[in-house]
């Protein structure tokens, strides 16, 4: 009978043990979260990050706390979240610059795709292409025109090697057959306060702050680098109504690490789903230029993919060396 009862002991405690991780991801969370991003607070990543967040917080029981690890074009922050534990307690708001960096970068302290679980992706805010009144354009045509007649003058600006701002100036030269030279800054105050005093001619930057100077007239908007217009730049044709189909966007996702439990990332899907249909998050999407677009983890990852392959040849076409 001794024997009996010790045997069932043991049973049950293997049983036990066994169901605590099914048990603790039935719980999940059960205390506050940390949400990565890799660049610094107040910028567009943070407050996107804190949407999301907030509404987290009441979604799911628990605090989302934005913790802010800058640099290395976000890669800091990824390598972070790569060697967290895979357990739902640390995730990320990730940008474009994860699609971005594999093709710019000589070397990175994680795999891209293998040490990264997609949650869901939350939406894009389209690069506004502009230029200073100084330059005697109206519109994406007249600037290519331009830059035929005067080869290697025209200037464009962006927030720094690799970025986004960067290789949307790389595919329009691309697309238009010139070649408009480069300028790189570290990051987008240094870039601006150039570009408004017309030190740089042009850039690719985010709708609010092309949107601020365009109604100022401190700056001439050509077209926006998306396949639709944007609801608070109405009368500014894309890039395809312009003639040069392209589309770059700084876009935000989140995402976990690779072996982070199955049933933790359906409740983060979930929750992202709920906040992306709320209207009071769109409408705030909206005013910071955004387009909220849903996508759950299968259609994220397929998204990031193409992102991955899509930067990878502007890179190698545009011939720019990794650093």
């Amino acid at each position: 009978m001794k024997k009996l009862t010790a045997a069932l002991f043991a049973a049950a405690a293997m049983i036990s043990v066994a169901a605590s991780p099914a048990k603790a991801q039935d719980n999940y969370p059960n205390r506050p979260v940390k949400l990565l991003i890799g660049f610094p607070v107040g910028g567009l990543l943070d407050t996107v990050a804190r949407i999301v967040g907030e509404k987290f917080n009441g979604l799911m029981g628990q605090q989302f706390v934005i913790e802010a690890r800058a640099g290395a074009g976000g890669s800091l922050a990824t390598g972070a979240l790569a060697n967290s534990e895979p357990d739902g307690y640390t995730l990320m708001m990730v940008n474009d610059n994860h699609a971005l960096n594999p093709a710019t970068m000589k070397s990175l302290p994680y795999d891209s795709v293998k040490d990264f679980k997609m949650i869901g992706f939350v939406g894009y805010t389209p690069l506004v292409f502009v230029a200073h009144p100084s330059v005697p354009v109206k519109s994406v045509k007249e600037l290519v025109e331009l830059a035929k007649k005067e080869p290697g003058t025209l200037t464009y600006g962006s927030v720094g090697p690799g970025s986004s701002s960067h290789l949307a100036g790389e595919m329009l030269g691309a697309a238009g057959g010139v070649k408009l030279q480069h300028i790189p800054y570290r990051g987008g105050a240094p870039a601006m306060t150039d570009l408004l005093a017309g030190h740089v001619k042009t850039m690719f930057l985010s709708p609010v702050i092309g949107l601020r100077n365009i109604e100022a007239n401190k700056l001439t908007g050509l077209a926006l680098a998306a396949d639709r217009r944007l609801e608070i730049l109405p009368n500014l044709p894309t890039m395809k109504e312009a003639g040069y189909p392209l589309e770059a966007s700084y876009w935000f996702g989140l995402m976990a690490p690779a072996k982070t439990p199955p049933a933790v990332i359906a409740k983060l899907e979930k929750a992202l789903a709920e906040t992306l249909a709320m209207p009071d998050v769109r409408k705030r999407f909206a005013d910071l230029g955004a387009i909220v677009q849903p996508l759950n983890s299968t259609q994220f990852t397929a998204y990031m993919n193409a992102e991955l392959t899509k930067w990878a040849d502007v890179v190698k076409k545009a011939g720019i060396e990794p650093n």
